[in-house]
């Protein structure tokens, strides 16, 4: 609690202090700056584990349905995409009953390197330094938030 909240003033919203943003922003900077030694024994960056974690769920997806799960347009996912199918964990191949959609599968080097991958969550909790009750109330809190800035900007569009 700031000193103007404890002493029953309105806080100064234009204070860095202040800002949920930049509270948010520089924890998913900590927390992306944790998982890069951990995925560097992958080769993977962030955007590109995530999509793997995305394709070890379901495999053979579109891309649409990869960018609607992690909340990316197509323009950012095709370089990436391409990056693995050049690293050999995933081939794209157009959907033979809708031409428009990319399919994205693993490759049997894909389906592989998620036992390896099953460390990553491991480290990442150890790094957090949190019960894991925490953190589930956490993670809920924070997808609520998502969800309602999405409702709102969508009703703004």
């Amino acid at each position: 609690m700031t000193n103007a909240a404890a002493a029953g003033q309105d806080p100064d919203l234009m204070q860095l202090d202040h800002q949920l943003c930049f509270a948010l922003y520089s924890s998913a900077h900590a927390l992306n700056r944790a998982y890069k030694p951990v995925l560097k024994a992958l080769d993977l960056t962030y955007p590109q584990y995530l999509t793997m974690i995305v394709l070890w769920e379901r495999d053979g997806v579109t891309v649409k349905e990869i960018g609607d799960r992690l909340h990316l347009d197509s323009g950012t996912l095709t370089p990436l995409l391409k990056r693995l199918e050049a690293m050999g964990l995933v081939t794209r191949t157009r959907d033979t009953a809708d031409e428009r959609q990319v399919r994205i599968q693993l490759t049997d080097k894909g389906v592989s390197m998620r036992d390896t991958a099953r460390a990553v969550p491991k480290a990442i909790l150890r790094a957090m330094g949190q019960p894991m009750a925490d953190l589930t109330k956490l993670k809920a809190e924070l997808v609520r938030l998502r969800d309602q800035l999405n409702r709102a900007t969508d009703e703004a569009a």
